[in-house]
């Protein structure tokens, strides 16, 4: 009769059952849109509830307020899915607040730091008068 040797260990399995717990935790029971808001609307299966501006997320942001409304909750909560649209969202992703591809969330970065307010402009300003942005020093090229 063959041995085997158990090869995971304690440490491992409890690692394992904790990182369950957080995708069961990360879970939609329920999706809406909110038109007076323009917010997707999540409650997650621990009881907590997430808005999510629509205009932040890909693929949504030119939709109709009919398309949004048409959600599927997908993979017992861990997707959602506007048919309509042919957008599919991972929730644990979304939650983290990644709402696109990297090319989507740089372009979304990008036109961030280009906003111009006038509280953006008084504190270019100041610091201007205080000579700038610091040089950096010890970077080799």
């Amino acid at each position: 009769m063959a041995k085997h040797k158990v090869v995971t260990t304690d440490a491992e399995i409890n690692r394992a059952l904790e990182r369950a717990k957080a995708l069961r935790e990360s879970r939609v029971v329920n999706a809406a849109y909110n038109a007076d808001l323009n917010l997707l609307l999540l409650r997650l299966g621990d009881g907590h509830r997430r808005a999510i501006p629509v205009e932040d997320v890909e693929g949504l942001h030119d939709a109709t307020a009919a398309q949004l409304s048409a959600i599927e909750i997908l993979g017992n909560g861990t997707g959602l899915h506007w048919p309509k649209l042919d957008v599919d969202l991972y929730v644990p992703a979304l939650l983290e607040g990644i709402t696109g591809t990297k090319q989507w969330m740089a372009e979304m970065g990008r036109r961030g730091g280009s906003a111009t307010t006038p509280a953006k402009r008084k504190a270019s300003q100041r610091n201007g008068r205080l000579g700038g942005r610091p040089k950096k020093v010890g970077v080799s090229a």
